[in-house]
């Protein structure tokens, strides 16, 4: 879609000129103020400024206990544009798109729909009134399926009774048209961040909302995910549909906003349109100075071996394979070693599996499942009169004999899966006696022989070490998930600080916390990092901001004594100012002697921090990079597949071969099924359990893998070949 001409307001060049004009932050805030004087937007006809507006927000004031969040900001939509909300960490952007969505309720100020004054007391008025939010921190039940929070609210139902069919085909309709992959039959925490991230989004365009509010949609989700996630919002504006969009990635909004509110400290700042404007005028903006980009560092001088890992596997929640096949890699100290990857490709996997936070794969051979093909009923009008009670009788005895052997074939794995836990744990328990009253004996026996993979850290085996202890070895971990495994939220800012230490001497004496050393601990750490807060340490965590909380977990993890730091998603949901300086502080961890893993999937932090680059593909460690030697194109290819060990796939017929082992991996006909019938609205079984349809999946499989077939003359005969298997299947 083309960008739609930006109609430029005398409020906002008067702001953009004061900002030019200023040097310094305090002489940008004076003139702020004066400029705040005039109204913003303010038009001599009224009506037809309210007409062109389908969401005004008028003099917003919210206060929270030692904190005015939103200091007088008014905002204005207008109808069918793209509306980016900016600001840093804590100016007050989520608070305000809460108070449109009814989560809050604010001290002064008024909201107008289409020009008139609307209360919007809660979520459901304004879902009643066209306004749809997808959270910052997701709304999400954490036991239902995907399909469930999605309609969660908005339940089909006929006579009381809940529909599913339909709404599964809306779900399913709005994932494809907007190239949202879920998979509906997934319980939540099971699934990764992005994936919750595309629910929530789904959840909103589920309800045909018409104003749109996107809270830092793209924090989680990968590079093309963004890039997809963008086109959807143009579309959705192309279709008439408002939109608010917070985010920190001054890239988005130069690529898709109409024009930008700026926000600081719980102050208006200024609107301004984005195409006459740049991403340093808007960083000065929304942080009051200039910006670094570019990271400084200088060379890396790799020292001792920090991280070593051996043949780790670890299994998946999803499927039955693995999700880590067999990584092997080291991190020495002084380097940054950047896991790379597209998202579900095994990266959490693999810092769960070295952090402790999931086990790893059993030391046992993998079994085929049996699949039994079950008998064809055929129709008995098509059998002559004599021959229909005979064929019945037969039909109906297969069905039974296949029936019984299906059963059978389920009691014996019961039985066999309960006979290796069993044996498991009596050898579990064997060493662990053996350890107890042989001496002898110990050094012979390895307590790590019952799962695959090694984790050496220091030089110790850590590979079933507790979580604590691994942290007391010297790991510092810096999570994907910052609610579910780096806070507490019912806890305080101070009890959050500590949360790894504790129990320390400095901050325990015979089991009592001292509370005094807590305190000066925290106000030093929030000072340095800039961790803001409505009551300072003793802020309840669940009310800061995500991009505060996410602060929070860094100063923490940064600070505490380590010598392998493991940072997933470091500067996720952070603004520019946040992004340079934690940048700055994880590379004066490498400078002093610390080794850093970090799993990023945003390339130019990719590319701007690692020393060393591995590519993970499909649970595979697929190419080794240096980012001097290396372009984002190349990594591109190696996150995709399209490279392995530094070479090139070009052959089409290989990646023919590549599709039609991962057709059959979700389609699973019966060889004698496939050649008695062609109806091509069979169903086959996906490998997670749900119903697809087969020729649905093997077309966009081929087309996925093999474009170059359909439009080469060289290869017509193979591409017809091609297109009557896959027909077939």
């Amino acid at each position: 879609m083309a960008k739609r001409k930006k109609d430029t307001e005398s409020t906002s060049v008067v702001q953009i000129e004061a900002i030019s004009e200023t040097e310094d932050g305090s002489n940008i805030d004076v003139r702020v103020e004066e400029v705040l004087a005039i109204e913003p937007n303010e038009t001599s006809d009224n009506s037809t400024a309210q007409d062109d507006y389908v969401i005004e927000m008028r003099h917003i004031t919210k206060e929270f206990p030692g904190i005015i969040a939103n200091d007088d900001i008014t905002l204005q939509l207008k109808r069918g544009e793209i509306h980016a909300l900016l600001g840093e960490n804590g100016a007050g952007k989520s608070t305000l798109m809460s108070v449109l969505f009814g989560l809050y309720q604010p001290e002064n100020g008024e909201i107008l729909k289409d020009g008139k004054v609307v209360k919007i007391n809660s979520p459901n008025d304004a879902t009643a009134l066209g306004i749809g939010m997808v959270h910052q921190h997701f709304k999400l039940v954490e036991v239902f399926s995907v399909l469930d929070n999605i309609i969660l609210g908005a339940e089909p139902n006929k006579a009381g009774f809940l529909t599913k069919k339909e709404a599964r085909k809306k779900v399913v309709d709005l994932s494809e048209k907007y190239g949202l992959k879920i998979d509906p039959d997934a319980i939540i925490e099971d699934i990764t961040v992005g994936m919750q991230q595309r629910t929530e989004i789904l959840k909103m365009l589920y309800r045909d909302n018409e104003i749109l509010i996107f809270d830092e949609p793209t924090a989680v989700l990968t590079p093309q995910e963004i890039d997809e996630l963008m086109q959807i919002m143009r579309n959705l504006a192309a279709e008439g549909k408002s939109i608010l969009f917070i985010t920190h990635k001054l890239n988005e909004i130069m690529a898709v906003a109409d024009r930008c509110t700026v926000l600081r400290k719980g102050k208006y700042i200024g609107t301004v349109n984005v195409a006459d404007t740049t991403k340093e005028e808007l960083s000065k903006m929304m942080v009051g100075r200039d910006i670094k980009f570019a990271v400084d560092k200088d060379e890396a001088n790799p020292q001792d071996e920090i991280l070593k890992v051996e043949n780790l596997c670890v299994e998946s929640k999803i499927h039955k394979k693995l999700a880590v096949k067999d990584v092997s890699f080291t991190v020495h100290a002084g380097e940054i070693v950047c896991i790379a990857g597209i998202d579900g490709n095994g990266q959490t996997e693999l810092v769960y599996g070295l952090t402790g936070l999931e086990k790893l794969a059993p030391n046992v051979e993998e079994t085929v499942e049996r699949e039994i093909a079950p008998p064809v009923w055929t129709k008995l009008k098509d059998v002559e009169k004599p021959e229909r009670a005979k064929l019945f009788f037969k039909q109906v005895g297969e069905f039974i004999k296949y029936f019984f052997v299906k059963l059978g074939f389920k009691i014996w794995d019961g039985l066999k899966k309960f006979g290796e836990g069993i044996a498991s744990k009596c050898v579990a328990l064997w060493n662990k006696l053996v350890f107890v009253f042989d001496k002898k004996k110990r050094e012979s026996i390895d307590v790590n022989a019952d799962v695959k993979g090694r984790v050496y850290l220091m030089g110790q085996d850590i590979t079933k070490s507790s979580i604590r202890k691994r942290s007391k070895t010297g790991m510092s971990h810096i999570p994907e998930d910052r609610h579910k495994h780096g806070l507490v939220l019912d806890y305080t800012l101070e009890q959050n600080m500590v949360l790894q230490r504790y129990w320390e001497k400095a901050f325990q004496t015979a089991g009592f916390i001292k509370k005094k050393a807590v305190r000066k601990y925290s106000d030093e750490l929030i000072e340095q990092y800039d961790v803001r807060s409505g009551q300072g340490a003793i802020t309840v965590v669940r009310s800061m901001s995500g991009g505060n909380q996410q602060k929070a977990i860094v100063a923490r993890e940064l600070d505490r004594p380590h010598k392998l730091l493991i940072a997933v998603q470091p500067t996720r949901g952070l603004d520019v100012g946040a992004i340079e300086y934690i940048h700055s502080q994880i590379v004066k961890d490498r400078d002093n002697g610390a080794g850093v893993l970090l799993v990023s999937l945003e390339l130019d932090e990719v590319m701007n921090l690692s020393d060393r680059i591995l590519v993970m593909y499909e649970g595979e460690i697929v190419g080794e990079l240096d980012p001097k030697k290396t372009t984002v194109q190349e990594l591109g290819l190696y996150m995709a597949g399209a490279k392995r060990g530094g070479k090139e796939k070009k052959d089409e017929e290989k990646l023919f071969r590549k599709s039609e082992r991962l057709v059959q991996r979700f389609v699973c006909f019966h060889p004698r099924q496939r050649s008695e019938t062609f109806d091509r609205r069979k169903k086959g079984r996906h490998a997670n359990g749900h119903f697809v349809d087969s020729l649905r999946i093997a077309r966009h499989i081929y087309r996925l893998y093999c474009p170059a077939l359909h439009k080469s003359s060289t290869c017509r005969r193979s591409n017809k070949y091609h297109t009557e298997k896959f027909w077939l299947l």
